[in-house]
């Protein structure tokens, strides 16, 4: 009786198999690796190092310090220099954030449609983005001053009083949210057209033959279409939000956030903490309690995309 193949022996595993299969398994970690160990060195370590800091009375001298517990931590959480910087940096982050994403979004749906050197207005919508964060605040901060400048000349002309833009709080916002939205409106466009460039065009033409108008099938197409995207700007945002430095730092000649810290941040707090004050352990409590702020709200973020996804599938 003739033997068939299935009473031969399987044949051995080569070197060249195994390793082929090896190289499956392992290579995508090592492929992601290096990303991890510079993540480690730059950014796990110093946050690691911050808290230990900010848990001693450290001598920048000596490089050392004194064992103090949460003594930095209460003193911040007692210090009305705190609680300014931190309902400044909500009140710009609202402003700024806010018309941010919905200009954005109006920008993104425009650039969406056949336009004439489509490349050019693309590429002219992040010119912004590429210029400095000082120049930026150097030029709004001429733009917006408080006798000479551009904004109030044009009041004048209108019958408008100046508004005084560094001696009063919600102006002082305003001016700063102004050099944000500058800044990263079109950076966010380019996002949002990239996810909406994705969304396939048989559902507009869906909706057009349904009868559907540009406003609705914007808002009934589009919208739930980018969201994800959406989701993923607004989380970006938030967390660049509660950061803000660049822009309040150069809103003046002094840099301290105003004569009574109309627009000090949390960040420049930090700074003017750390650099200014030479306590780096009280810098770096500061730094901690805006870690936890920030990871609060991602949190919170999570769970509103949790929700949010969840009712995209149960009503689909």
């Amino acid at each position: 009786m003739a033997s068939t193949d299935l009473d031969r022996p399987a044949a051995g595993v080569t070197w060249r198999q195994r390793l082929s299969k090896w190289d499956v398994k392992a290579s995508p970690y090592l492929y992601i690796a290096p990303f991890f160990v510079v993540f480690t060195i730059f950014g796990l370590f110093p946050i690691v190092y911050t808290a230990v800091i900010s848990l001693m009375d450290w001598d920048t001298i000596r490089n050392s310090g004194e064992f103090i517990g949460l003594a930095n931590f209460d003193f911040v959480l007692n210090d009305r220099k705190f609680w300014v910087s931190l309902r400044n940096t909500f009140s710009i982050f609202l402003l700024s954030s806010i018309p941010q994403l919905i200009i954005a979004t109006f920008i993104a749906a425009m650039l969406d449609h056949h336009l004439k050197a489509r490349t050019f207005w693309r590429m002219s919508v992040l010119v912004p983005y590429v210029v400095m964060p000082v120049a930026v605040a150097l030029i709004f901060s001429q733009l917006f001053a408080d006798e000479y400048g551009l904004i109030n000349h044009w009041l004048g002309l209108v019958g408008i009083d100046a508004i005084p833009w560094h001696k009063e709080v919600i102006p002082s916002h305003i001016a700063i949210a102004s050099m944000v939205n500058f800044r990263w409106i079109g950076y966010n466009a380019l996002i949002l057209l990239a996810a909406m460039q994705a969304i396939p065009r048989e559902l507009y033409e869906a909706a057009a033959i349904d009868g559907a108008g540009k406003a609705r099938r914007f808002f009934s197409v589009t919208l739930p279409q980018i969201r994800p995207t959406a989701i993923f700007v607004i989380i970006t945002s938030t967390i660049g939000g509660l950061q803000i430095f660049d822009e309040p730092r150069m809103f003046d000649s002094a840099g301290n956030g105003g004569a009574d810290q109309q627009w000090l941040t949390i960040t420049m707090y930090m700074y003017n903490t750390g650099w200014g004050e030479l306590n780096f352990g009280r810098a770096s409590a500061i730094a901690w309690l805006l870690f936890l702020i920030i990871v609060v709200f991602g949190l919170i973020n999570f769970w509103l995309t949790r929700r949010l996804i969840s009712s995209e599938k149960s009503g689909s």
